[in-house]
């Protein structure tokens, strides 16, 4: 069983990365942490305890960062709707943070845990920017750090950017110029793997929990010719089955002011790095066909 942190700002999609994760077998959520990015951070961390008490889990919570390291912050209610959660009504939240703030808790966590840790981090890197930061030595401590985020081949924020990156560049500078094992899953494999409308209809009748996401899935802005991309799903799915999404090695650079800002660059011609020398794997293409298949597996296993 795989150990796991997951630092999130629900959002949509994030919304359904929970799902997947805090009812797969092979996975034990240790603590989510929240972030502002889709939304404002009481809005993210009340759509996780939501969620926490729409599957009854009783996973610790804790509240991060309420902007960014250095930029303005700027959210993504126009996709993800005011809410963040819209197009279900879920109970009210039966549980509440613990006092702990994000970064305290990771480290806690951490230094609680008999085993390694896989930090799985889909909102902006403010919270792991300043826990890298307070914590250097618990970096040893970190099996893997995957990441929704950054693109090699384009943004949805600019010509260059990714919405995470673009949210805190500084903070995600700081995270890939760590030494800690990471994965970059962006937009060059969430851009392919396009949840079909065949796949929503398939789940709207899989009990409880295929109805509630087929209604906020149904709410979601984000429409691209062929489905919907469900960003935050794909580094679930990365953490439990690895070859099913190809990466290659690279080096990441992050622009963090001027037109370009929050692009992440790799120097895959290494003009810049020395051949054989990289800070990241980087996610390069999925099976969209496949991601379908097994995303509705995934809603089959949760409560009915």
């Amino acid at each position: 069983m795989l150990s796991v942190i997951l630092d999130m700002d629900p959002g949509i999609d994030d919304a359904a990365a929970i799902a997947v994760a805090i009812n797969h077998p092979d996975l034990d959520v240790k603590l989510i942490t929240t972030v502002a990015g889709n939304v404002s951070v009481d809005k993210t961390t009340d759509n996780t305890l939501k969620l926490l008490t729409f599957f009854n889990k009783d996973i610790p919570v804790a509240m991060g960062a309420k902007a960014p390291l250095k930029k303005a912050f700027a959210d993504a209610s126009a996709i993800h709707g005011s809410s963040g959660m819209p197009g279900y009504d879920f109970p009210e939240p039966q549980m509440k943070p613990i006092d702990l703030p994000a970064v305290e808790a990771i480290h806690q966590t951490i230094n609680q845990s008999a085993d390694k840790i896989t930090l799985i981090a889909t909102g902006s890197y403010t919270n792991i920017a300043q826990f890298i930061q307070k914590y250097p030595n618990d970096l040893d401590k970190i099996e893997h750090l995957i990441l929704m985020g950054g693109s090699i081949s384009g943004g949805n924020c600019s010509s260059v950017a990714e919405f995470n990156v673009f949210t805190d560049p500084d903070a995600t500078k700081i995270v890939f110029s760590a030494p800690i094992e990471k994965t970059m899953i962006g937009l060059d494999v969430t851009l392919k793997a396009l949840i079909t409308a065949e796949t929503v209809g398939k789940i709207k009748d899989m009990g409880k929990s295929g109805d509630m996401l087929y209604k906020i899935i149904s709410a979601y802005g984000d429409v691209h010719e062929g489905g919907k991309p469900m960003h935050d799903v794909n580094t679930i799915l990365y953490a439990l089955d690895p070859e099913l999404i190809t990466t290659e090695p690279m080096n990441i650079e992050v622009a963090t002011d001027g037109p370009a800002i929050g692009a992440t660059v790799a120097d895959i011609q290494n003009r810049w790095h020395e051949p054989g020398t990289y800070n990241a794997n980087v996610g390069v293409d999925i099976d969209a066909e496949m991601f379908n298949e097994w995303f509705i597996k995934q809603v089959a296993r949760m409560p009915k």
